[in-house]
């Protein structure tokens, strides 16, 4: 154990003055908090009558007292647990954090998620230092802006980690990283440490969901609304009526959901979750193509987007007919085959293939809901998915195109980083064709056939083709194209919706 000299002592008393200032206790815990502290980074005693201050951010304070323990520790996720030990004891309870929440949004909703958002940030939930890596730019398309992200933000696991992950006994708990079970969760070299994870629990269609702020954020305060009830994905009127519901309890967001097909759908199936935030996105401020009149919803104005997908938007001052008019859309669909197109209500095994990727918010006294068609038909041409990225733009993106990705928002991988910066050089004649990874090479060649690269220019000219091949992506993974064949299938299907009942 050592003492502390008076530099140190600050540190410890601005630490815990953070925790008075998130509404984390009350003044009563103060002692009892900064005991908590001494015990965590192995000291028996601080210089005495001096006065907290929240002027340094609580990152560069915990930074402080990680060097005030003086440990060395073998890997990574020990580190990580131990900063979260660390973090956890000014971390509101989740009693607390509810209390302060309800209080706040009585006021104002806006107070509420602005509260939770500082502690979500403070408290390193979201890793702010690490979604400050990720490269973004955007690419000006015949749909509009398109948003590219290169995601460097999550950290990669060493060699010994992946061992270490590999040998480590199975666990079930939590079942998922999404679970309600991670609240509180010290973590381990196989699952992440949550001891400062808090959910904001909310009652939705007569089921409890918790939400909370993702750590490595795709977009401006990207939420992640999980239902406890631990059931699988589902698509249909219920999600509908969700995610109006959210949306009217927090109207500063919009909140969508994955589709709940494996080729179509997001990563996590197995647990029914939404994504949400406060960001337009580029397919949000997408002109309308055509509008769709529905006679038995009159209170709703229907209309198709110029969007490389498929995407209708469904918007009324009422909910419940937003909600009966998108379910009527996506029954149609469900049951709906174009066979000149490939389009495939049901696949030759009996299996559904229809489905759709719906996005809510409530803009200017409207209920909106965007729907996307989705179809998870494969073929022996396209036996990743016929509406998927077809081989020739998987050297750019090759996982499933989920919710984030449909609404105009590339998520690519961390490889892209020097990947690109070597086709980057081959462009201006700095390295060879065989420097570049082989799955670019066609690519690069074709760039550098149809462009003036220069070192000044050669940057955007790469951002702007990879911009280019994530608008193939969308586009691939449309159900109707943007070509004379696409417009007259979506026409037939508008006709077969307009004449439903």
């Amino acid at each position: 154990m050592k003492s502390l000299n008076e530099e140190q002592s600050q540190v410890v008393v601005d630490f815990v003055a953070w925790g008075l200032d998130m509404h984390a206790y009350s003044n009563q815990e103060l002692v009892y908090r900064t005991n908590l502290v001494l015990a965590q980074i192995g000291a028996d005693s601080l210089v005495q009558g001096l006065v907290g201050n929240t002027d340094t951010n609580l990152s560069d304070l915990t930074d402080k007292l990680v060097a005030i323990q003086d440990i060395s520790f073998e890997m990574d996720w020990q580190k990580n647990i131990n900063r979260t030990q660390l973090l956890n004891i000014v971390t509101p309870t989740p009693d607390v954090l509810a209390e302060e929440f309800e209080r706040l949004y009585a006021v104002d909703p806006e107070q509420a998620v602005k509260y939770y958002y500082f502690i979500s940030e403070s408290v390193e939930n979201v890793k702010v230092k690490d979604i400050a890596r990720n490269i973004a730019f955007t690419h000006n398309s015949k749909y509009g802006d398109i948003e590219i992200t290169i995601n460097l933000s999550k950290p990669e696991k060493t060699t010994a980690e992946i061992k270490a992950a590999a040998s480590a006994p199975k666990s079930s708990y939590p079942p998922t990283a999404l679970d309600y079970t991670n609240e509180g969760y010290l973590g381990s070299v196989t699952a992440a440490p949550r001891l400062t994870h808090r959910f904001i629990r909310d009652d939705f269609s007569g089921e409890t969901w918790g939400w909370h702020y993702s750590p490595y954020a795709y977009f401006e305060e990207h939420a992640i609304f999980v239902n406890f009830k631990r059931q699988a994905m589902e698509m249909g009127q219920r999600t509908f009526t969700r995610l109006m519901q959210i949306v009217t309890r927090y109207p500063m967001y919009m909140v969508g959901s994955n589709a709940d097909l494996p080729i179509v759908g997001g990563s996590i199936l197995s647990q029914e979750h939404y994504q949400g935030g406060r960001h337009e996105f580029p397919m949000m401020k997408a002109d309308v193509k055509q509008t769709v009149q529905l006679t038995e919803y009159e209170d709703v104005t229907v209309s198709v987007l110029n969007w490389p997908m498929t995407a209708f938007k469904i918007s009324s001052e009422y909910a419940a007919e937003v909600v009966a008019a998108a379910e009527f859309l996506r029954r149609s669909w469900e049951k709906y085959s174009d066979e000149s197109l490939m389009i495939y209500a049901m696949s030759t095994n009996g299996d559904r293939q229809h489905t759709v990727t719906p996005i809510a918010q409530f803009k200017d006294g409207q209920y909106e809901l965007y729907l996307v068609l989705r179809d998870n038909g494969t073929s022996s041409e396209y036996p990743m998915g016929i509406f998927h990225p077809h081989a020739d733009v998987q050297h750019i993106k090759q996982e499933n195109i989920g919710l984030i990705e449909v609404m105009g928002l590339a998520i690519l991988p961390a490889r892209l980083l020097n990947e690109l910066e070597k086709v980057e050089n081959f462009l201006v004649d700095r390295a060879p064709l065989e420097e570049v990874a082989e799955s670019h090479r066609d690519w690069a060649q074709a760039i550098k056939d149809t462009r003036q690269a220069s070192p000044a220019n050669v940057h955007e000219i790469v951002h702007e083709e990879v911009g280019k091949v994530f608008v193939r992506v969308l586009e691939d993974a449309g159900v109707y194209k943007s070509d004379e064949a696409g417009q007259a299938g979506l026409n037939r299907f508008i006709d077969y919706l307009t004449s439903a009942k």
